[in-house]
């Protein structure tokens, strides 16, 4: 899987990613040493907690979309605002609305150093 080369893009890149089912196509999105939050107020950090995370989300049977709501972008971080999903046919697994910060890689490319997958969510309780 190629990384994206905008920060615009990752929203797009990480359903992608996710939809092939293949935890270290997912893994490679992300910075290992920054920060995922699979499930509200449960932040984790490190490789092995990332690919549990991941695994857990991975076994949610259906299809992830992600919608970029905007992307800002300051030089190699962006911050991007999202509303994703998990749908089987007409049947939705999980929604939320997240927060991703991205950091662009010496090689022109983009990863995922911090997602708040439910960020956005009004009722966040911090």
């Amino acid at each position: 899987m190629n990384l994206p080369k905008r920060a615009e893009d990752a929203h797009t890149t990480l359903a992608a990613a996710f939809n092939t089912g293949d935890v270290a196509t997912v893994m490679s999105m992300y910075d290992v040493t920054g920060i995922i939050v699979p499930e509200p107020n449960k932040p984790v950090s490190g490789r092995q907690q990332f690919e549990d995370s991941i695994k857990a989300i991975l076994s949610i049977k259906g299809k992830m979309e992600i919608k970029t709501v905007y992307c800002l972008q300051t030089g190699n971080i962006a911050l991007g605002r999202s509303e994703w999903s998990i749908t089987d046919g007409d049947e939705v697994k999980v929604a939320a609305k997240g927060i991703e910060v991205m950091q662009q890689q010496t090689d022109g490319t983009w990863k995922i150093i911090i997602d708040q997958a439910f960020g956005a969510e009004a009722n966040l309780v911090a």
